[in-house]
């Protein structure tokens, strides 16, 4: 189980942007990046070459999520 609290203080390594939780897939998502970080047993895995690219899809389906939640 991820520990939310760490998104107070996790930066994305590449762009150094806030990062979003999806719970559902187990990544954090750097939006300014277009990356997803794996997050395994836990705990995120913040290398870039661990980063998968995220869709334009993803990203706007993320946005709203997170704009329905009042993010």
């Amino acid at each position: 189980m991820f520990d939310t609290k760490l998104l107070e203080i996790l930066v994305c390594p590449v762009t150094k942007a806030k990062l979003e939780y999806d719970a559902e897939k187990q990544e954090l998502i750097s939006l300014p990046g277009n990356l997803a970080y794996p997050i395994r047993d836990g705990i995120p895995v913040m290398l870039e070459e661990e980063a998968r690219q995220i869709s334009l899809e993803e990203k706007e389906n993320h946005k709203r999520k997170a704009k329905s939640r009042g993010l």
